[in-house]
């Protein structure tokens, strides 16, 4: 509101300064003024003003050297200048040195009247700009990452690594939230405003990922009626999440890697080379390093996405931060949410999540619907939650007859789909595998649901 915003005017012609500061208090700014540049700068110090209208020529100090000591300050106000016809150079200097708008004189009262206000809306947003700010170096760029404390060491990691242009490698299991960090990671960054374009390696066809890459032209193939934009393109500026990048065939291995190399690459069925500047941040559950020593993964590529290696801990790893996640999902799954009793923690603490955050995230959705009371008990709980401490491993059997590997994979497969009602998602999980190599091995070995 107007009323809100405070004035310094600074004007050595009297006349005019007295006419004009009248002319802004019936328009309901509140006006202070000052005859000097020195007299002026002392106001300053000594009250908070939002915008300050100066007088290009003052007596003991010009406006130009009254707006280089305002900009000083730590909450400087926003300025304008007033000027005289032979002095609008001068004033758009003035500009470019920090002010943010000027106005000749003699000056009509309302179209001052609007640049104050503009100037004022782009000091509330230089206000808005420091809190944000200020919030990025608390981690509250990661609203959807809530923690305890058990990851202060990735946050810190990524806090340093994002405002870099490097690519970057996330890993850990499945549901852990490799793919908030990677989000919080590109909201750090300079391309923060850019768009993400995410895509999974392993839930696409190998036929078809390439196209969703980098695009294809019409009549590439059959099917392909238009040209489509690859997701590369539609990043431009940006950066391009990889999820399950390990996931990708040699053939397509080998293109990503010459169009990171490169910045450019030709769209499926192209003959011209569409130039890119994005960051990639790559993001897999699987082993990455046996990957690459088993030949699966391009040892080239590898240290391409890799500059910075960020690895999310298993929830297991990070037991201080089951409660709050637990007790996030249920506020957010319902508005008169359950408190956790101390039994239902233990319980929660107790169990090695196979599923980590994911499957806390589920199972807390569940228990919110289920319960009825204001505090949550272990009863509420699935029965798997309430087996007690985990158990050493077991002792290792001898071995019996020699069986062939594959046999012997199958069974372990077959029980663990078992075990997860055949949730494949869950299974793969517990396996540590994506759900395509899960899917692809329940064909090879024809396992069926019972």
């Amino acid at each position: 509101m107007a009323s809100e915003i405070r004035v310094l005017l600074a004007d050595d012609n009297v006349e005019f300064a007295r006419i004009l500061s009248a002319q802004l208090r019936k328009r309901g700014f509140r006006v202070d003024v000052a005859y000097e540049g020195r007299e002026a700068l002392r106001r300053l110090q000594e009250d908070e003003f939002d915008v300050a209208v100066l007088d290009l020529i003052l007596p003991d100090l010009d406006g130009i050297a009254v707006l280089r000591e305002i900009r000083q300050a730590d909450a400087p106000p926003e300025v304008i200048m007033l000027t005289g016809n032979a002095t609008v150079e001068t004033a758009v200097a003035a500009v470019k040195l920090g002010a943010e708008d000027y106005v000749p004189k003699p000056c009509r009262p309302e179209e001052l009247e609007i640049k104050i206000r503009k100037a004022y809306e782009a000091r509330l947003l230089r206000r808005e700009n420091t809190r944000l700010q200020a919030r990025l170096s608390r981690h509250e760029i990661f609203p959807e990452i809530v923690t305890a404390g058990g990851m202060h060491r990735v946050l810190e990691l990524v806090r340093k690594i994002a405002p870099t242009d490097n690519p970057v490698l996330v890993t850990g299991e499945s549901g852990v939230g490799k793919e908030l960090v990677a989000r919080g990671i590109h909201r750090l960054s300079q391309r923060g405003a850019a768009p993400l374009v995410d895509i999974n390696c392993a839930a696409i066809q190998d036929t078809l990922l390439e196209s969703e890459l980098f695009g294809h032209e019409r009549g590439a193939f059959t099917g392909a009626t238009t040209r489509k934009l690859g997701l590369f393109e539609l990043a431009d500026g940006g950066t391009v999440l990889m999820d399950e990048i390990v996931e990708l065939v040699p053939r397509l291995q080998a293109k990503l890697l010459r169009a990171l190399e490169m910045g450019a690459f030709f769209r499926v069925g192209g003959t011209r080379q569409v130039q890119v500047n994005i960051r990639l941040i790559a993001a897999t559950n699987r082993d990455i390093d046996r990957a690459v020593r088993d030949g699966a993964f391009r040892e080239d590529l590898y240290y391409r996405v890799s500059t910075f290696r960020v690895h999310v801990p298993l929830l297991r790893e990070r037991p201080e931060d089951i409660a709050v996640l637990a007790q996030h999902f249920l506020s957010n799954a319902r508005p008169d949410a359950p408190k956790l009793s101390e039994e239902a923690i233990v319980a929660l603490q107790r169990y090695p999540w196979p599923g980590n955050v994911r499957e806390l995230k589920n199972i807390m959705e569940r228990a919110a619907i289920l319960a009825s009371g204001p505090i949550l008990s272990p009863e509420d709980l699935p029965a798997d939650l309430e087996a007690g401490p985990l158990r050493p491993a077991a002792e290792p059997q001898p071995i019996g007859e020699p069986v062939p590997l594959d046999d012997v994979e199958r069974e372990h497969i077959a029980a663990v789909l078992a075990r997860t009602g055949w949730h494949q998602g869950k299974a793969a999980a517990i396996l540590g595998i994506s759900p395509k190599t899960l899917y692809r091995k329940i064909r090879e070995y024809g396992l069926k649901r019972p």
